[in-house]
Formats: structure tokens, sequence, C-alpha cells
């Protein structure tokens, strides 16, 4: 198959490139430019060189064509923005499950057929721009069942990566490869040593992917500037310090309170006024919740029957809750959960499996 792989410089792309080299793939390697230019170095930072540096060893290395893109409006427009609304209304948006849909997925499918027509064929034959399927560096896997493709997850629970992808659409999922969807991160480790690629010991990113290493409190600092708000005992109503602004907490958060004998916990804030209601570690039990609701959820295969056992994932990572979903009308699930959870935020998203299929997902709405 022709494949287009894009790649971060990061040791799973690198390793997914290559395992589709040996399977004998006809590839080509593309990198996305998002990064703010204006915002890294108003903040002294300028993680891509780095990145893109290493994206040209791998790709020299295997002898393969690079493509770089620069996207930085199309993240802007797309995926930025949007956050920065949304924590402005005192939501927690996911950017990085945004920026699979939307960008990964979405903006580059459409770079390719703009920019990459297929010579003689047509999209529907050769996939897009002339490529059979994009492949990136996701614990993923793709899998059909009754001509709907879906998500299952890796081997790696820790690494799994359905949760960031659960917002693809059909026609998306139809065209993604996840190579190392199989494997577990030692194992990609191994055979990035077989391989021979010099991030084989890179560590792996952990801030948001258009900030790199920038803590994202320093990028909402740059756009929401800062206000000066009162922390609130959420049970006795007393001012007991202040805060720089809402925007810069969430629901269950405990560290950067900024407060001496806790621990603390954010259970509640208030856009409209500014404050940030804050409990003990046994108030925060009581402020628990064990339902919510979701509306105009992705659903990868059938929407889920009324009263329909399953289990949900709030946030990136092994964690599990068993759950009921409850039909409120023809968009939206009452969901309720087999147990409390202490973090749940207006805007983050609720991914639902059943066993090892992922069935998809939507955002908290209340």
């Amino acid at each position: 198959m022709k494949i287009a792989v894009l790649v971060s410089g990061g040791v799973d792309s690198s390793v997914a490139l290559r395992l589709l080299l040996e399977e004998g793939h006809d590839v080509t390697a593309f990198y996305l430019k998002i990064w703010l230019e204006d915002e890294l170095s108003f903040l002294g930072e300028c993680p891509w060189e780095d990145d893109l540096s290493y994206v040209r060893a791998v790709c020299d290395q295997a002898h393969i064509p690079l493509e770089v893109v620069p996207f930085q409006k199309e993240y802007w427009e797309r995926v930025v923005a949007y956050t920065i609304d949304e924590v402005k209304n005192g939501r927690t948006p996911n950017p990085d499950m945004l920026c699979n849909a939307r960008i990964k997925f979405g903006a580059f499918y459409e770079y390719l057929i703009y920019n990459r027509p297929a010579r003689n064929t047509s999209v529907s034959e050769m996939g897009v721009g002339g490529f059979d399927k994009i492949a990136t560096g996701h614990y993923a896997q793709v899998a059909e069942k009754n001509g709907k493709f879906f998500l299952k997850k890796t081997p790696d629970s820790i690494k799994d990566q359905t949760y960031f992808l659960s917002q693809l659409s059909q026609k998306q999922l139809s065209r993604a490869l996840f190579p190392i969807g199989k494997y577990e991160k030692k194992e990609v480790r191994k055979l990035a040593e077989k391989f021979s690629l010099m991030n084989a010991k890179r560590k792996d990113s952990q801030g948001i992917c258009f900030l790199g290493k920038i803590p994202f409190n320093q990028f909402l600092k740059y756009h929401l500037g800062e206000q000066k708000g009162d922390l609130v005992n959420f049970e006795t109503g007393e001012k007991v310090g202040e805060h720089s602004g809402f925007w810069y907490f969430t629901v269950g958060q405990r560290q950067g309170i900024g407060l001496s004998g806790g621990p603390f916990y954010v259970v509640k804030k208030d856009p409209q006024t500014n404050t940030i209601f804050i409990a003990s570690d046994r108030q925060k039990v009581l402020q628990s919740r064990d339902r919510f609701v979701i509306e105009n959820a992705n659903w990868f295969l059938e929407m889920p029957a009324d009263g329909m056992k399953l289990s949900v994932k709030l946030r990136h990572g092994p964690k599990e809750y068993g759950c009921t979903l409850l039909k409120r009308d023809e968009y939206s699930f009452e969901v309720l959960l087999d147990e409390k959870d202490s973090g749940i935020a207006e805007g983050q998203f609720a991914v639902f499996y059943d066993g090892e299929m992922c069935l998809g997902g939507g955002a908290i709405k209340e």
C-alpha cells in the first residue's frame, strides 16, 4: 500500500514508520508543524526544532521522503481557539482529542486531497491524495464489524490511546492505520533499538501536543492573563485565600491551589464570580458524583440501547468505571456510574467501552 505516515520525532511514530517499511509498503513521511510561534517565542521555547531534527534523522536513515506541512493557522482555528473559549466558559476541554479528529485526520486529510491529488484514480480507489492509508504512532487498533469501523484497545493499558481517538468519524477510521497498536511500550522501545533509531531512548512527551514542555497554565496566562478571585471553603462558605483566575483550575485538581494545611481539592468553580470552591479530602468524597449527561456523542457502531451497561473512561489512563446509559432523548444520555468520581468536569470527554471495544463517546454537558 501507499501510506502517508505522520511523524513527530518521538519513538512511537518512528517505529510505526519503520514497521511499515519492513512490511514493504510505499511510505512518505509528513511532519505537521502546529507550534504557535508567537506564544512559544514569548514563553522562550522552540521545541519543534528538536522534534524536526529527530524526524529528519529517522527519514534520512530510512531513505524516505519527508514533507513538512505548516498547519499553525488550521490548528489555531480548529483546536486552540476552541480550547481557549471552553476554558473561558469554565469548561475542561481536551485539545489533544480535538487535534486527532480535526487536524491529523481532518485538516491533513483535506491537505492531501487538494495538494497531492491522485493521478488517474478517484479518491475512493486510492484512499486520499493518492495514499491508501494515513498512519500514526498511536497505541490503538482499528477493527471492522458489519461494515462499520471501531477501535480496539492495545495490550498496554497504560499507553492505550483509544480515549484520544474516540471522536474520529467512520471515514477517518476507514483510512487510519496504527502499526504499533498490537505492541506494548517496552516492545516498541526494543523495536526502536533493533532499527537503530537515534530517538530509541528519547523520553515520551507529556504535555499538550502544541505546547511541548510548556505548562498549560503559562499558555493560558499568555492568552487570558490573571484576575484575582476568592478561594472559598465549600463546606463553610469562608474565604480562605485568593487565586489568579478560575481558568487555571479544574474540578478534582489538587496541585497548585497554593494553601498550606491540605490536601485541598477543587470541587466547584463559578466563572461568573471568578470563585474557586475547595474542600478537604473528607469533603471531597462528599462532593463526588456518580452521574452526568452527554450530548451528541460520536458512536462508532450503533447508538447504545437504553439501560445498556458498559464501562467508561473519564480521562486518559487505565481507570474505567462500570456504568449504565439511560437515554434521555434522541441525542443525549444520562450516565450512571457504579462508583463516584471526584473529578467530573463539564467539557471533558467520557469514552465508552464494551470489553476491548471502544464504542465512542462525547463531551460531558452537565
